[in-house]
C-alpha cells in the first residue's frame, strides 16, 4: 500500500463526505459543547493547513494544523477511513503534519481529543509520537470529555 499525503486547498464532494462522517462519529462521544471537530469551511479558512492522505488512490485520512499564536499550532481533524484503520495511515499523517510544522518553524503542537474509551487508539498514537498531557490551551476550558496534549518541536 502506498500512502500519499498532500495539502488540500479546495473542497471536493469526497472530502466533504469524509469530514461529515468525522463529525457524525463524534456525536455519540460527548455533548455538543464538548465536540470540537471543525467543518469543511473552517478547515479551509486562513490559518488552517488541511492535509489528505490517499492510499492506492482512495481517500484514507485527514489531518490539519490550525494557528493558535506565533509558534504554536493545534492539531485538528485527524481521521482515518474506517476500512484503513490499523494500517499506518494515522501515523503517516501525523508524521507529515509534524514535519510540515517543523519546516515552518513551529515550536509547539497541541491538541484536544476525546476522553472516552472510543479515543484510546488516538491516545496511544499521540503518546507514541511524544505528546504529553497538558492543561487546556487556547480557548478551551477544562472538560471531563476532553484530553489535552502538547508536544514541543524544538529543544
Amino acid at each position: 500500500m502506498t500512502i500519499l499525503i498532500d495539502r488540500v486547498s479546495v473542497s471536493t464532494p469526497e472530502l466533504e463526505a469524509f469530514l461529515a462522517a468525522h463529525l457524525r462519529d463524534m456525536e455519540p462521544t460527548a455533548p455538543p459543547e464538548s465536540r470540537h471537530a471543525l467543518d469543511m469551511t473552517s478547515l479551509l479558512a486562513p490559518g488552517v493547513r488541511l492535509f489528505a492522505a490517499t492510499a492506492d488512490g482512495a481517500l484514507a485520512g485527514t489531518g490539519a494544523l490550525a494557528a493558535l499564536q506565533p509558534g504554536h499550532e493545534e492539531l485538528k481533524s485527524m481521521r482515518t477511513a474506517p476500512a484503513m484503520r490499523g494500517r499506518g495511515v494515522a501515523s503517516a499523517i501525523l508524521a507529515a503534519l509534524l514535519d510540515d510544522a517543523r519546516s515552518r518553524g513551529v515550536e509547539r503542537i497541541s491538541l484536544e481529543t476525546g476522553a472516552a474509551d472510543w479515543f484510546w487508539p488516538a491516545h496511544r498514537l499521540y503518546a507514541k509520537a511524544g505528546f504529553d498531557e497538558c492543561e487546556p490551551f487556547g480557548s478551551y476550558a477544562d472538560d471531563p470529555h476532553s484530553l489535552f496534549l502538547t508536544m514541543r518541536l524544538t529543544d
